[in-house]
């Protein structure tokens, strides 16, 4: 497994698996509605310097993304996300995928905290998450909306004397 820059080649994959309402509740946002919006995004952010975004592959195969979004080099910290294509969920990549992410984040980008939000209903996620060694900090009530209602958020943070490969 290995992460690898977005490519403009890598969109219909990310409309794919990002033009489902149940994956982008994951990640607390609205499916796409066209594919020319996911391009007008891509366009617009390449060159963002606050954000970086990797697809996660194997073999040439399109897994999923990890996403390093809020990239702060002032305070020096960001905000991590990812998502598993559900035919390669259960099989260790979300884990691995997360700790590359975040080895970059620590080493590549000199970070000094690495946090994410998580469904507190996501208890598969948070067992991931506390494996790899992120601390919960605090709930965030009714912080997002999905599927019609409501939804607490757990927010948790990792440092780099608590991550390790």
């Amino acid at each position: 497994m290995k992460l690898r820059p977005l490519e403009k080649k890598d969109l219909p994959y990310i409309y794919q698996q990002e033009n489902s309402r149940k994956v982008m509740a994951l990640w607390f946002e609205e499916p796409y509605t066209s594919f020319d919006e996911l391009q007008i995004l891509y366009d617009r952010h390449i060159l963002d310097q606050t954000e970086r975004r990797f697809v996660v592959e194997e073999n040439d195969r399109f897994i999923g993304v990890v996403e390093l979004m809020d990239i702060d080099t002032l305070h020096r910290h960001t905000e991590i996300q990812i998502i598993i294509h559900s035919e390669y969920q259960g099989h260790g990549y979300a884990q691995a995928a997360m700790k590359a992410g975040i080895e970059y984040a620590f080493t590549v980008l000199n970070m000094h905290k690495v946090y994410l939000y998580v469904d507190v209903d996501n208890l598969a996620a948070i067992h991931i998450y506390k494996k790899i060694g992120f601390i919960p900090e605090g709930t965030l009530r009714q912080h997002f909306f999905a599927e019609g209602k409501y939804h607490d958020s757990l927010m948790m943070g990792i440092f780099p004397n608590e991550f390790s490969l």
